[in-house]
């Protein structure tokens, strides 16, 4: 039986419009957007703030919990 985890980062840059529309939103470069998808986590609390605000989450699902 496998227990599947949410990648809440990806949910949220697609319900932005995918990683292009969310790098400009963000004002990132499409490889930081990439990085946060394969780390599951926005470390820099401002974007991860702006990345819940425009994705319509919760701030917590988008930084570990490790932070």
């Amino acid at each position: 039986m496998f227990l599947v985890i949410e990648n809440y980062v990806r949910i949220a840059v697609d319900r932005i419009g995918g990683p292009t529309k969310a790098a400009h939103a963000m004002a990132v470069s499409n490889t930081t957007i990439h990085t946060w998808i394969k780390q599951r986590n926005i470390r820099n609390i401002e974007k991860a703030k702006l990345m819940a605000k425009l994705a319509h989450m919760e701030l917590g699902q988008l930084r570990s919990a490790s932070q």
